[in-house]
Parts: structure tokens; C-alpha cells; sequence
């Protein structure tokens, strides 16, 4: 029998472990809500500064430009430098943050305090996966990628409604300032439950050179996707080709320096090559489901703006309900099993949505959602769990990082080609003034498109396994 002193051992770590998860599930959390609460808010905050469309609407870009951009060199100084102190630096910077976007004077300001508050987030999304491996037992991971799962969705899901509710009853400042206290809760949590990092065995130096450029690269990317709103014109092409150069010219400079920021060695394992091409192409069919839902809810089937906003917190909710049971189907059955698992019953929802008759109304929509989400949710978990569990400490944050870059420009790119795709098979200029029948044709040609995509992830996920089962017998 265990001692007492043992057994009380045992449960101050299994309680420190609760905590620690607490921390790491309100900092995705606090994140993800920062991604969706200010869209709401867009109109209000037009007749607020007097401003147009194209001008607001870089409350929200600064925001995930910051993210996107940085993302992956702050997992990597997190890999440097210590985890623990650079997260509580970015709860602290993420909090500041969005006490300046409730109080900022002008529309520039704000802009300015939303982009330093996507920085504190790009540091929370990448250092949280990181920690999961030094909170829990490998045995366990995928049960904590699935709670992180679950709040980043629920985080996803409650930013439109949350931040339409703060600002008719408080001001739209209240959309801001809301993260302020929350963030306070979630910073003292990490200062009293994270593990102290350990000391580095030798310091490493830093790579400017590469982060600048990668920054520069995604930035162009990320602006070539999203400026135009859906019309891609010179400045879009011009943006595409500058991406193009800088990927050239980052890999040549990873290549010579001495401690590059991202090793190109890694993209040699085909368990992080295909996993990070896998979420990409996921989320870009995520993407879709919010690009084109909207249209087909309102003018297919008629359903007013509240409607709409029901039906589509659908999706959100399922995720946030199969997180933590996802995560523990992949602890049990294998990860890389149920990645390829989860793939196929994305595909099912996409198939169902692209053969999917109108005659058939909401509940034909909200049942292939329902699918196509399940699948979501149970391929995130596994992915993230394949990946994070087989990486080394030393490489934990960067690699968190790549995930959660992955993730991001999946959603930017399906946003902008899916989007192209819906516009296209609608043979419509103007979506919103187009008939019933040819949003459904667009719903059910893009759906067909995503079909496709999914098709291939499945591909690499075979491809991927197969690669590494012969590795593993040599």
C-alpha cells in the first residue's frame, strides 16, 4: 500500500495538474474570443469613428496579422528562453491589450492596441499546446489537447454572441474590456500552477534575420488573402509574389545561419510535414462552412439574422461538447489511427452538403454540419496529440507554433479561395442580390470542392502512416 505521505504527494500533483490545465484552457480561451468577439462589432464601431468598411475592418486584421505572423517565433523563444516567463509575458501583454482597445480614443489606436493584443495572443496559442506535455501524462495528452480543443471553440462560438450582448447593454468598449478581468484570473492561475522552466543546458542564439523574414512572408500572404474582400486585383497578385520571394530567401537563410529559427531538418519527418499540410487543408474546409453558410441560411432558406446566428453556433457547439471525449478516443484507439478517422467523417459531412436539397430545409443542413464537425473535433485532437507527443522538449514550442500557423492559414485561404469558388459555380457577380437556387448550386459546387480537398488529406494520412511503419520495422 502506498504511504500516506505518498498518496498526498499524488494529490497535490493531480490537483497542481488541474490547475495548470485551468491556466492553459482560459489562456486558448481568452485567444480564440479575441478572434471572434470584435466582427460583431464592426458596424457599430464604423458609425463610431466615422469611418468606412475597408478601415474598420483592420480591427480586425491587425489582429490576426499579429498572430499570424508571429506565431512561430514566439513558440521558438519560448523554446529559448523558458516557456513559463514568456507566457505570463504574454497573459500580461494580451490583458494590457484590451484594456487599451476599450479605451482608445481614435480608430487608429485602436488598431494599434489590437495589434499588440494579437501579439499576447500569438504567444498564449503557441506556448499552450507546448505545456501540455510537461502538465500531464503522455498517456493523457490527448485528453488535454481535447480540452484545449473544446475551449478554443467555445471561445470561437461565444465572441459573436458575447460581444453583441456587452455592446447593447454596456458600450461596444465593454467587447474589450471584458478580457481585462479574465485575463488577471488567467495570469495568476499560470503564476501559481506552470511548472518553472528548466535552465537551458547551453544558450542559443537567436535568429532575427529569419524570424523578420518569415514575419514579412506570412504578413504578405495573410494581406494578399484577405484585402480586396474577395476581389483579387494587382496589389493581391503583387502581395502573392513578395510571399513567393520571401519563402525563397527565408529558406536560404535558414539554411547558413547557425541557430536558424525554424530547422529545415524537420520537414524531413513525414509525421510533421503531413500533419501540418492535413490542418491546412481542414480548416480551409472549416472556412467554408462560415463563408457559405451564412448566404444559404438567409437567402435559400429565408431564416432571418438571429436565425442565421443560431444555426451557425451549431458547429461551434459540437466541437465544444466532443473536445474532451475526442481527446480520449485518441488516447485509447492511437492518434494517428483516429487523425484518419476523423478525416473520413469530414469528408461524410462534406458529401452530404454537396448532394444536399433545399426541399429538405434547416435540418438537412444542421445534420451534415453536425458530421462534418464531429470529425473536426476528433481530427484536431489526434493531430495535435500525433504531433506534440513525439517532439522534443527543446522543440516543443516552435513545433506548436507550425501547428497553429497551419491552422490559421487554412482559415485564411479558405476564406479567400473558397469563398472565390462559392462566387464562381453561384455565376453571380453579386452574391447578395443573387437568386435562392443559385446560392444552393454554389453551397453544393463548393461543398463538391471541399470533398475533393478532404479526398486528398485522406491520401497523405495513409501516405504518412504507411512512410512511418516502414521506418519503424527498419
Amino acid at each position: 500500500m502506498d504511504s500516506p505521505s505518498a498518496v498526498t504527494a499524488s494529490g497535490r500533483r493531480t490537483r497542481s495538474t488541474r490547475w495548470a490545465l485551468a491556466s492553459l484552457s482560459l489562456s486558448m480561451l481568452l485567444s480564440s474570443l479575441g478572434t471572434s468577439i470584435a466582427n460583431v462589432g464592426l458596424p457599430t464601431l464604423a458609425q463610431v469613428f466615422n469611418a468606412s468598411f475597408q478601415q474598420v475592418q483592420w480591427i480586425v486584421l491587425a489582429y490576426l496579422l499579429a498572430i499570424t505572423t508571429l506565431i512561430v517565433s514566439v513558440g521558438r523563444l519560448g523554446d529559448l528562453f523558458g516557456r513559463r516567463r514568456l507566457l505570463l509575458s504574454g497573459i500580461g501583454v494580451f490583458t494590457l491589450a484590451s484594456t487599451l482597445c476599450g479605451l482608445a480614443p481614435s480608430l487608429e489606436g485602436l488598431i494599434a492596441a489590437r495589434a499588440l493584443q494579437g501579439l499576447g495572443a500569438a504567444i498564449m496559442m503557441a506556448l499552450t499546446l507546448a505545456f501540455v506535455s510537461e502538465t500531464v501524462n503522455k498517456e493523457k495528452t490527448g485528453s488535454a489537447m481535447g480540452l484545449l480543443g473544446t475551449m478554443s471553440a467555445i471561445g470561437t462560438a461565444l465572441g459573436p454572441s458575447l460581444g453583441g450582448l456587452l455592446i447593447g447593454g454596456f458600450g461596444w468598449q465593454a467587447m474589450f474590456l471584458i478580457s481585462a478581468p479574465l485575463g488577471l484570473l488567467t495570469w495568476l492561475l499560470a503564476v501559481r500552477s506552470l511548472p518553472i522552466d528548466r535552465q537551458p543546458a547551453k544558450r542559443t542564439a537567436f535568429d532575427p534575420l529569419g524570424t523578420l523574414l518569415l514575419a514579412l512572408t506570412l504578413g504578405a500572404y495573410t494581406l494578399a488573402m484577405t484585402l480586396g474582400r474577395g476581389h483579387f486585383g494587382a496589389l493581391n497578385l503583387a502581395l502573392l509574389l513578395a510571399a513567393c520571394v520571401g519563402v525563397g530567401l527565408f529558406v536560404s537563410v535558414e539554411r547558413r545561419v547557425a541557430a536558424p529559427l525554424i530547422r529545415l531538418a524537420m520537414f524531413r519527418d513525414a509525421q510533421l510535414i503531413s500533419s501540418l499540410i492535413m490542418s491546412l487543408l481542414v480548416t480551409s474546409v472549416l472556412m467554408t462552412t462560415l463563408v457559405v453558410g451564412p448566404f444559404y441560411l438567409a437567402q435559400t432558406l429565408g431564416l432571418n439574422a438571429i436565425g442565421v446566428g443560431l444555426v451557425l453556433s451549431v458547429g461551434p457547439l459540437v466541437a465544444a461538447l466532443t473536445g474532451v471525449p475526442a481527446g480520449r478516443i485518441a488516447d485509447r484507439f492511437g492518434a494517428r489511427r483516429m487523425t484518419l478517422v476523423g478525416l473520413i467523417t469530414i469528408a461524410s459531412g462534406c458529401f452530404l452538403l454537396s448532394v444536399l436539397p433545399s426541399s429538405l430545409g434547416i435540418a438537412g443542413y444542421i445534420a451534415p454540419m453536425v458530421v462534418l464537425t464531429l470529425g473536426y473535433a476528433l481530427f484536431q485532437t489526434a493531430n495535435n496529440t500525433a504531433v506534440m507527443a513525439g517532439v522534443q522538449p527543446e522543440q516543443r514550442g516552435v513545433v506548436s507554433g507550425l501547428l497553429n500557423l497551419s491552422r490559421n492559414l487554412g482559415l485564411i485561404t479558405g476564406a479567400s479561395l473558397m469563398g472565390a469558388v462559392f462566387a464562381m459555380t453561384s455565376a453571380t457577380v453579386d452574391i447578395p442580390d443573387a437568386q435562392p437556387e443559385a446560392i444552393a448550386r454554389g453551397l453544393r459546387m463548393t461543398f463538391t470542392v471541399a470533398l475533393g480537398l478532404m479526398g486528398l488529406a485522406c491520401l497523405i494520412a495513409v501516405g504518412s502512416r504507411t512512410l512511418i511503419t516502414e521506418r519503424d520495422q527498419r
